[in-house]
């Protein structure tokens, strides 16, 4: 049986025709892609940090965060010395009102590093600035300065300054604020240390503390979840600093700063 001819150019135009819309639709895409992109682009380039700053500013101050400290139960973050002096005062949270606790509303904050790095990357020279204050205000007093300077806050130094920088970061905190402690069991649960007086940095935190008990008491660092740390009968949070616990709860003080340990409570 024979094709007929207008059947076989019917096709053929067909053909060309689907190769044509193909190629245009290829191009439209590319060109859509394309726009679309620069559009993105485009919507990235215009966005304001003002559009950000009711998500990285503390309401107490107006600042921007510094020491982004976050209350557990209701997840409102301020800077760490605006939301400790509010709560001298005051055991609620200063945004939403809602009680942190009755009696130790300190133990129930906790410092915020994921919020504080996003607000130095968004803030331009924020963090360098704010090191700066902190120099020179311990500088004026004659102080060491407490804190490790971030590698991004150094200031580059040539020839022998750099060689000598490197030496003083390796001091293991030496060159830090240190604070006397004397560290004893409060029940007959777990034993005494032979060398209770302790001197070390202000930036150790509790659970630095805990990890040393367990590794002294149990032979065990694993075991330091066991284990609870108290001032003033109080128990106190993980992520407190020695310098915190100084200045909150041993201020009129005479050293050395008298903690105790015992076995963790279960509560459940």
């Amino acid at each position: 049986m024979s094709t007929k001819p207008g059947k076989v150019l019917a096709i053929s135009d067909y053909l060309l025709c689907m190769e044509f819309l193909l190629t245009d639709l290829d191009n439209c895409q590319q060109r859509v892609y394309g726009s679309s992109r620069g559009l993105l682009h485009e919507m990235e380039r215009r966005i304001r940090l003002k559009t950000l700053n009711p998500h990285i500013t503390c309401k107490i101050c107006k600042g921007y965060l510094i020491d982004a400290t976050t209350v557990i139960e209701c997840l409102h973050t301020f800077c760490k010395s605006c939301l400790v002096k509010h709560l001298e005062d005051n055991n609620t949270c200063p945004t939403c009102e809602i009680v942190i606790h009755q009696s130790h509303p300190l133990q129930y904050i906790s410092y915020d590093r994921t919020m504080q790095d996003i607000v130095y990357k968004l803030v331009p020279n924020l963090q360098q600035n704010e090191v700066r204050r902190e120099r020179d205000f311990y500088k004026r007093r004659g102080m060491p300065y407490p804190k490790t300077i971030p590698n991004n806050c150094i200031e580059k130094e040539a020839g022998s300054q750099s060689s000598s920088s490197k030496l003083e970061d390796n001091d293991y905190h030496r060159s830090d604020e240190q604070v006397n402690i004397l560290l004893e069991a409060q029940t007959t649960a777990l034993k005494q240390m032979r060398r209770k007086f302790i001197r070390c940095s202000a930036q150790v935190t509790v659970t630095h503390l805990k990890k040393f008990i367990a590794k002294k008491v149990f032979n065990n660092m694993d075991k330091y979840r066991e284990v609870d740390i108290l001032c003033n009968e109080e128990i106190l949070g993980k992520d407190h600093t020695l310098k915190f616990v100084c200045v909150t709860r041993w201020r009129f003080k005479d050293p050395p700063l008298k903690l105790y340990y015992r076995p963790k409570l279960d509560l459940t």
